[in-house]
């Protein structure tokens, strides 16, 4: 199914009836990605996945967005189909965006999966990568080596960029860069919905760590790690996860008083 959003095209799936629980998924995913957990939950919950811009079969936002522009697109969503109070699922990028709704919008639970949103210390392989780039990139300004200038950065960006960033459009990659770069740490403690935080044991792009440090910031939390499991920890150990989640949803199916 598609919406219309603020002039972009947004793809999405529902299917159940009971309370709205909304998948999001992380960074270069789609609906796809949480296809299993969708039709685990549709059982009790209407539940809803959707493509956020960029991603899966929804539009490319037509200029480079933000955390923000991305939480007002979900806002809009769930005002266009009358989603009040939901549950929200959010798995890397989709913590996200639903660390930022759920701290200045009413849901009722919010989950947690292997979440973005604390900013990384850099190590200095990192910051040397970066500032080749800006350094070539400021060298190609020169007139002799100005028309050559669009092939080598893409030869620079092939060898220092991450395959996240490489593997999208320019209008997205400008994204990724702003997305990235966000610290979310200061919304958590206005986020009063219980929240669950699942993690893989072995994450390497949002570590242990950051769980940690949100379920300390966050006013009503817990925190389950899920053992030889990585960023992807809900498909790593499904069956766990999934046990995981029916258990702190349990009040919430349909039929049952919270």
């Amino acid at each position: 199914m598609n919406i219309e959003i603020d002039g972009v095209k947004v793809n999405y799936h529902v299917s159940g009836e009971g309370a709205n629980v909304v998948l999001l998924h992380g960074w270069g995913a789609n609906i796809q990605a949480f296809a299993p957990v969708h039709q685990s939950l549709e059982k009790h919950f209407k539940v809803w996945s959707i493509d956020f811009p960029g991603f899966g079969e929804s539009e490319e936002p037509p200029r480079p967005w933000s955390v923000g522009d991305y939480t007002n697109m979900l806002a809009a969503f769930l005002k266009q189909l009358d989603i009040q109070d939901p549950i929200l699922i959010g798995h890397s990028f989709g913590g996200r965006v639903s660390i930022k709704y759920a701290s200045s919008h009413p849901v009722h639970k919010v989950v947690l999966v292997d979440s973005a949103g604390i900013k990384p210390k850099r190590s200095l392989k990192y910051y040397m990568k970066v500032y080749t780039y800006k350094t070539i990139k400021k060298l190609l300004k020169l007139p002799l080596i100005k028309r050559y200038e669009e092939d080598i950065l893409t030869k620079v960006k092939g060898k220092v960029g991450s395959a996240d960033y490489k593997n999208v459009s320019g209008t997205m990659q400008q994204t990724m860069v702003k997305v990235v770069n966000e610290d979310l740490r200061h919304h958590l403690s206005h986020i009063k919905a219980s929240t669950l935080l699942v993690w893989g044991e072995n994450d390497e792009a949002t570590p242990v760590a950051d769980a940690k440090l949100m379920e300390e910031l966050l006013p009503d939390a817990g925190l389950v790690v899920l053992e030889n499991a990585g960023h992807y920890s809900y498909l790593d150990k499904l069956n766990q996860f999934l046990l995981v989640l029916d258990s702190f949803l349990q009040k919430d199916k349909e039929g049952q008083k919270p």
